[in-house]
């Protein structure tokens, strides 16, 4: 009780430290496993062994690419130069592009951090619960991916890719034999040092992330924010760009969309697959594979796409929802 009576009284700081704290603490442990398996995967992974388990055929390798995040998950952060070294390596050029985009949503992580996050959010006519928006997540990440990676198979590799990262493509086609790997230390080692990286990155964008999403939740006049989520035709653009530019890790974004009360499950739809696709450190990261001029294309192509499909998935996702609330209640006796 004298604990208590010494509390300091409310205040507009003390609010915003209190929804800071309460989102980091349900946030950090999905950073932290993320990028600990990112560096393993970076430093274990055989840089051949998805073009070995992949179908010769290019179409069905493109569809099953688009679902490798769930047996290789990693983040944003970590998949780019993961996709560089396996183009060099080999791997089809439709399979990378689709597991590039698709890797950071369609992965164990970031699927259950999704859920947690909407665990409180009550399904709704009109309103996603914690399990619809994981799938609305991760099904539309899915058809994203693969609709640009099909778009890949009449590309040749010098028409996207970098000079320096296709000439690297080129010099791999005419190596033959295995490389040599590694002792088993220097790959934890590496692994380790990988993940420390990838962890104190994600960290910063991701407490920036929160400390924005404290302020606007707790010190912003909700009146005015419902000017912009009233309707979805400003609310979509609004928190796709706000997703760009904050950059955060897919394996916690969804901690900071669950709280906007006042914005429609379409736009946090759109907010939850936009970021982890394009974001203002990835657009710095695919320069350095991609040319230019099919960055803007790549670019232009997603916003588009999520933008445009973001309500009518939700609409869909949401009569299935209905249908399933509907026979359970049918069912229970």
């Amino acid at each position: 009780m004298i604990f208590l009576a010494e509390l300091p009284e409310p205040s507009r700081l003390g609010d915003v430290l209190m929804s800071f704290l309460s989102i980091v603490f349900e946030g950090a442990p999905y950073i932290l496993i993320g990028t600990v398996l990112s560096g393993f995967i970076a430093a274990f992974l055989p840089s051949k062994l998805l073009e070995r388990v992949l179908p010769k055929n290019r179409l069905a390798s493109t569809l099953l690419a688009g679902f490798m995040g769930l047996i290789f998950p990693v983040c944003e952060c970590a998949v780019v130069p993961v996709v560089r070294r396996l183009v060099q390596k080999g791997l089809p050029l439709s399979c990378a592009i689709t597991y590039l985009i698709s890797a950071p949503i369609i992965n164990p992580i970031v699927i259950f951090s999704t859920m947690s996050a909407f665990q409180n959010v009550e399904a709704e006519a009109g309103v996603l619960g914690s399990a619809g928006m994981a799938f609305a997540r991760v099904s539309l990440g899915y058809a994203i991916a693969v609709l640009i990676g099909l778009v890949m198979l009449r590309k040749k590799p010098e028409d996207v890719l970098s000079v320096s990262v296709a000439a690297g493509v080129a010099r791999a086609a005419a190596e033959t034999g295995e490389p040599v790997t590694p002792p088993f230390n220097t790959r934890l080692v590496h692994a380790m040092r990988t993940s420390m990286r990838d962890f104190l990155d994600t960290a910063m964008y991701f407490a920036i992330g929160v400390i924005i999403t404290s302020v606007f939740n707790t010190q912003i006049d909700q009146a005015k924010v419902e000017l912009v989520a009233g309707s979805d035709w400003t609310a979509i653009p609004s928190l796709m760009g706000l997703s760009f530019v904050l950059a955060l890790c897919s394996t916690s974004d969804a901690f900071i969309a669950a709280p906007m009360a006042a914005f429609s499950s379409a736009s946090k739809l759109a907010f939850l697959v936009f970021g982890p696709m394009l974001d203002v450190k990835l657009v710095f990261m695919y320069a350095a594979v991609f040319r230019r001029k099919f960055l803007i294309w790549l670019c232009l192509a997603m916003f588009v796409l999520v933008g445009g499909l973001a309500k009518p998935w939700t609409l869909l996702i949401d009569q299935f929802q209905s249908k399933a609330a509907a026979a359970e209640k049918v069912s229970t006796p």
